[in-house]
């Protein structure tokens, strides 16, 4: 037979002598057809296919187990913890842990998914013609039926350790997501409420880096302060300076309009906190005229003349107030903490 012949459409054909079927040559809609299938170890081998199946639940197992090292993480390492580890260095020991148990924890489950899929699934290639997108009702029942097929044929109903270690990983997962719920609010402690004011704190300059005195404030200005021993290469630093930084501005005290300013102040010098209510941003803009102080950010306002009450933009309460006196040496100092949580409201706020 010539090795050459005309198929029935009338293009040149080969002839496969070796399996003695005819193949038409450059044919662009010629079925390419599937490769014989091959059986795999697990397929044919049940002690491959059970050592398949404990690898599978080990990753399972391991992704627990690091999703209960998440949350003893975030219970064990203080915010404020520093580690070494090489070579990456120093790092947050919090952080470092949470994303490394948390990592493990969802590649584990994408492994085992991977591995269950491609060592005891079905690995039979079924080809399949393109249909319109609507979905008739055979079409449902085919899909119905191929849904089984699969649930069938991946064994999920057999191998019963992959199926509840599966559940176990995909059920310990979401309480990660539910730990961190924790920092919606201050809970166990009260870390919003305190700053490091209190009574007998000195007010330092943060310009000059020494103590406040009267004197050293007149009408119209605009000066910044620190609580007494806080230090810029403190650790917690900036931390501690986001919660306790201070406005002090001297008001004619015929102009205070509230009582309990012109109370908490000192010969009209009144002190705020430098936190914007509405997202914690730092207040810097002051007018002499109006007494009026404005967050760059938002625009929000406030009247340091009355009780840094909210009078324009997003902000939802006032300026909490320092209580200021003046000590044996002259200086200015707190006579007490913030009476009321500074920045931004949080959930748990009274």
């Amino acid at each position: 037979m010539s090795s050459q012949e005309i198929s029935e459409e009338g293009l040149p054909a080969e002839q496969d002598t070796a399996h003695g079927a005819v193949k038409v040559a450059d044919d662009p809609f010629a079925d390419p057809g599937l490769p014989a299938h091959k059986p795999r170890i697990q397929d044919i081998d049940e002690r491959a296919a059970k050592r398949s199946e404990r690898t599978v639940a080990l990753m399972f197992t391991l992704s627990m187990l690091a999703t209960i090292g998440f949350i003893a993480s975030y219970v064990i390492f203080p915010v404020d913890k520093i580690v070494f580890i090489w070579p990456i260095g120093h790092v947050s020991a919090l952080h470092f842990s949470l994303g490394l148990t948390l990592g493990l924890a969802l590649f584990l489950i994408g492994a085992g998914a991977v591995h269950w899929a491609r060592t005891l699934m079905s690995d039979v290639e079924v080809a399949d013609d393109r249909h319109p997108i609507e979905a008739p009702p055979e079409v449902k029942a085919k899909v119905l039926a191929d849904f089984a097929d699969g649930a069938r044929e991946s064994a999920i109903g057999r191998r019963k350790l992959i199926r509840n270690t599966m559940f176990g990983a995909l059920a310990l997962v979401p309480l990660s997501g539910v730990v961190l719920l924790r920092d919606l609010g201050p809970l166990p402690e009260k870390k919003l409420r305190t700053t490091l004011w209190a009574k007998g704190k000195q007010l330092v300059n943060m310009n000059t880096m020494e103590p406040l005195r009267p004197e050293d404030v007149v009408v119209g200005s605009l000066t910044f302060a620190m609580p007494e021993g806080l230090k810029e290469d403190a650790h917690d630093f900036q931390t501690q300076i986001a919660k306790a930084a201070l406005m002090i501005v001297r008001i004619e005290p015929d102009d205070i309009k509230d009582k309990q300013s012109r109370e908490w102040g000192h010969e009209g010098i009144v002190a705020f906190s430098k936190i914007c209510t509405h997202v914690g941003c730092p207040i810097s803009l002051y007018e002499q005229q109006t007494h009026h102080v404005l967050c760059p950010c938002h625009q929000s306002t406030f009247d340091l003349s009355d009780g840094a009450r909210v009078i324009f933009g997003p902000a939802g309460h006032p300026l909490p107030q320092l209580r200021i006196g003046v000590n044996s040496e002259g200086n200015l100092e707190a006579l007490d903490d913030f009476a009321e949580p500074v920045g931004p409201a949080f959930w748990e706020r009274g």
